[in-house]
């Protein structure tokens, strides 16, 4: 049962729909070339960059991994959001790498590992870049068309059309407008999701009470909700995987680097990260305070194991009102049509200028380079689409984003020190790291699925195999590069 209404609350989301889309759409005329399509001519500024930054890494799917966290683990779940703006704040205020990073006007990261590495470690880097971000966005999909079809009061058979509808939707305007129709879209995403979501948790906070959803997670949690550090819930080895996870995704995950590559000048790139940084707490924060309204409403025990992704759904649907929940709606549809979008061309352009680079070798004219870019972005968006109706997510959402990410963040975050940083790096410790890095979460997510090492995989977690995938790239990178100094001097 929902409040949500096909006539007045349809109105509201068919309205901010076209709205976005007529917006994306239009903008489209400003592209004229390869450039101006990946990076938005290098032209964005300090409060664009913010707005979309902020908006970008917030779509359904982050919404429902953040409030699951909060409904199972209280404030602690807010830990990673912690984690991730101290990181962001740190890394622009030094500069540390995005500084060099800008400075070399590169459009990927395995573009700037060629000059340091050489092309194969270019091309090899690409590879696992789609590859880990694929997996990782993999789920999105299917975790936005559950949240409508829970919200909205959809037939469970219409999941499929609600994901085809969503894709096709973020599509048109990805394909024809690039990272200028993303921009602008984030723009107005981000108003209508701020003012969707603050409504929502004020609302909840009203009518439960606030001491009141406060006294059910004591009950619920005991002190475990506000100490992260206590094992029998959270756990030490959580935080440091989610402390590796922020740094290494605020240097090189492709869509918040892309705004880094996308600004003016290194200066604004470095104020855009300090000034994103404290929305990554608040992107955590407020779905964390709607996952204890639902802890509140329904109790601990109706939602159980990966049954809890569902509950922030179903509370919306129960306790939003008419009206009100059109406008959250809205705001959750701008909020993933915004990740999708950032994400569709940030791993459709690594697939361009890097694993393609063999083919094209930067020679082919601006109107080919734009058809190839089209194309690849509506094949990734049949990718996720096919990916998401196939896999069946285990576990916490948060925890599968985490591990799917590693599978790049580990090698591509130790490619990225070493190449700003250390002289003496080369191909054999950069190609070592990205083959360790692969491994070993690949690994987990395979053997988790398998009857006969399952239980001992499980045992042992995904927090302290994604430590160990950062630790042992980390060393391979120094050995391979080691190994390849002795055998020099041998010769």
């Amino acid at each position: 049962m929902t409040n949500f209404d096909l006539f007045i609350d349809g109105s509201i989301v068919l309205f901010y729909l076209v709205g976005t889309i007529t917006a994306g759409l239009w903008v489209r005329r400003y592209v004229k070339n390869v450039n101006d399509f990946l990076v938005a001519g290098r032209s964005v500024n300090l409060y664009l960059g913010i707005a979309s930054l902020a908006a970008t890494e917030f779509g359904i799917a982050t919404c429902m991994a953040n409030a699951e966290l909060g409904f199972k683990y209280g404030f602690a779940g807010i830990t990673p959001g912690i984690a991730l703006a101290f990181a962001m704040f740190t890394v622009g205020y030094t500069g540390f790498c995005i500084k060099p990073l800008r400075d070399k006007e590169v459009i990927t990261l395995p573009e700037l590992y060629e000059n340091k590495f050489g092309a194969r470690v270019r091309w090899a880097s690409g590879v696992v870049i789609v590859l880990g971000g694929l997996l990782n966005m993999g789920v999105f999909l299917r975790q936005a068309g559950n949240f409508l079809t829970v919200v909205c009061g959809f037939e469970t058979g219409s999941l499929e059309i609600v994901m085809t509808l969503i894709l096709l939707c973020v599509a048109a305007y990805t394909i024809l407008g690039g990272m200028v129709s993303v921009f602008i879209t984030d723009y107005i995403q981000f108003v209508v999701m701020s003012i969707g979501l603050i409504a929502v948790v004020l609302l909840f906070t009203f009518k439960f009470g606030w001491f009141d959803m406060l006294a059910s997670m004591d009950r619920a949690l005991g002190s475990s909700a506000y100490n992260p550090f206590e094992s029998g819930n959270y756990g030490l080895d959580r935080i440091l995987l989610d402390i590796l996870v922020a740094f290494a995704a605020i240097l090189t995950w492709q869509t918040i680097i892309s705004r880094v590559l996308s600004a003016k000048d290194t200066r604004t790139a470095k104020r855009i990260f300090i000034g994103t940084s404290p929305f990554l707490i608040v992107r955590f924060a407020i779905p964390a305070l709607l996952g204890i309204a639902a802890l509140h409403y329904f109790g601990p025990d109706q939602f159980l194991g990966s049954e809890g992704i569902n509950a922030m759904p179903n509370l919306l649907a129960k306790i939003v009102p008419i009206g009100l929940i059109g406008i959250v709606v809205a705001a959750m549809l701008a909020a993933d049509m915004s990740t999708n979008s950032s994400y569709m061309i940030a791993w459709s352009s690594v697939i361009y200028n890097d694993i393609m680079k063999p083919l094209h070798k930067g020679l082919w004219s601006d109107k080919k380079g734009l058809l190839w870019n089209r194309i690849l972005i509506g094949i990734v968006g049949i990718f996720l689409l096919l990916y998401g109706l196939w896999y069946p997510l285990k576990g916490d959402l948060w925890v599968y984003l985490q591990v799917t990410g590693t599978i790049y963040l580990s090698s591509m975050s130790v490619l990225l020190i070493a190449a700003c940083y250390w002289k003496p790096a080369n191909s054999w410790g950069a190609i070592s790291a990205i083959t360790t890095g692969c491994i070993i979460p690949i690994s987990y997510l395979v053997l988790q699925e398998v009857e006969v090492t399952q239980p001992m995989i499980l045992s042992i977690g995904p927090y302290k195999f994604g430590i160990a995938t950062y630790a042992a790239t980390g060393l391979t990178m120094v050995l391979g590069t080691k190994t390849k100094q002795l055998i020099k001097k041998k010769r």
